[in-house]
């Protein structure tokens, strides 16, 4: 079996005949009924997670790879290297990309790419994530602008425009120095937040949770997590399941919350919701399915499930939910049969959430209201 942990990885082995074919974009039927959400930005290539801020909403858009160097990606594929990752910027009825020739990787349809994950604006600077879903030891092959790949980053506005990217915490190199979990190492940054005077920042190929300080980067583990095991969909016995945390939040609590999309086999239900409080970890929340982010509103929790049904048993393009996530009981619809939805976040009472996150060109932005 390949060792396929990050939720890109994951996304690419459950519609890998989808993504021959095509880019993953969804066909309108004739005479289908309009959604009931509003599009606020289209035309995304494989958009990731965003957040908003007094300036706007910033979103992530992993790109669509290049013409190399190239490697095997974690399903085995063949995935190239380029700069067509990109941030987009919403506001005021309008989108635009504010920073591009950013690293990424993908096969040759440009779909399921790996790249630049979440932005996070504050003030004259924009933090970002870049995933990597590859051993650590890629990066060696890699141009200049690829040494960001498996790492936070910042970029600085200067006289109207963001340059002077550079890499805030290597998680890559701390992965490839330490693998926490003790799996192989392989590095995926995905989610993360402002805890203090550090960022608390999913590794999504490490299995694990992070700390880096804001003024040098130091890196230190928060949190590891383990392997379950799950019965073998392609015959007897059972076989390992990772856990591959993906985003994290802070509850009105002051406690972090971590979510779970699960590893191969990707089982319904099988998904959690961690809480970590002062160096306890415990499982806050269950019954959810391949979750890609979380977040608070209004002092309940939601989450985003790319798929409702598991990743396995998606036969194209995965559907998912926004959810609303309980502490002790199953979690409720907030909106289903969103396509392949990945990040969420809220302002006054209102959820954004991107969709065709694992399509080049036919990505969005889409928001609803949420009581």
């Amino acid at each position: 079996m390949t060792r396929a942990r990050t939720p890109r990885a994951l996304t690419l082995a459950a519609v890998a005949t989808v993504a021959a074919a095509g880019t993953l974009v969804p066909t309108p039927t004739a005479g289908a009924v309009a959604p009931p959400w509003t599009v606020v930005a289209h035309g995304l290539n494989n958009p990731r997670l965003l957040t908003i801020s007094r300036t706007g909403i910033y979103v992530g858009e992993a790109g669509f790879g290049g013409a190399g160097p190239c490697h095997t990606g974690g399903d085995g594929s063949t995935v190239c290297y380029g700069t067509s990752g990109s941030v987009t910027r919403i506001a005021r009825g309008h989108q635009s990309r504010i920073l591009t020739g950013l690293p990424s990787f993908a096969g040759a349809s440009g779909a399921q790419a790996i790249g630049a994950n979440m932005p996070m604006r504050k003030g004259n600077r924009l933090f970002i994530t870049f995933g990597l879903d590859a051993p650590p030891s890629v990066k060696a092959g890699l141009p200049s602008r690829g040494q960001l790949m498996g790492t936070l980053s910042v970029a600085r506005k200067r006289h109207g425009s963001w340059n002077h990217l550079r890499v805030l915490a290597n998680l890559a190199g701390f992965e490839n120095q330490r693998d926490p979990d003790h799996l192989g190492k392989d590095s995926d940054p995905t989610g993360y937040v402002k805890r203090g005077r550090s960022f608390v920042i999913a590794d999504s190929g490490g299995n694990d949770v992070l700390s880096a300080k804001r003024s040098n980067g130091r890196l230190r583990v928060i949190s590891v997590f383990g392997n379950r095991t799950e019965p073998n969909p392609f015959g007897p016995g059972t076989i390992p399941m990772q856990a591959v945390p993906t985003a994290t939040a802070i509850g009105p609590d002051g406690a972090l919350y971590v979510s779970e999309l699960t590893g191969f086999p990707f089982p319904p239900g099988a998904a959690r919701i961690f809480r970590i409080s002062r160096g306890h970890v415990s499982i806050w929340a269950t019954g959810l399915t391949n979750v890609t982010d979380l977040a608070w509103s209004r002092g309940k929790l939601y989450a985003v499930q790319i798929s409702d049904v598991g990743l396995l048993n998606e036969p194209g393009l995965p559907s998912g939910s926004l959810v609303q996530v309980h502490h002790g009981s199953a979690p409720t619809t907030v909106m289903n049969n969103l396509p392949a939805p990945y990040g969420v976040a809220f302002r006054r009472g209102t959820a954004y959430v991107t969709t065709c996150s694992v399509c080049k060109g036919g990505g969005e932005v889409v928001r609803f209201p949420v009581s």
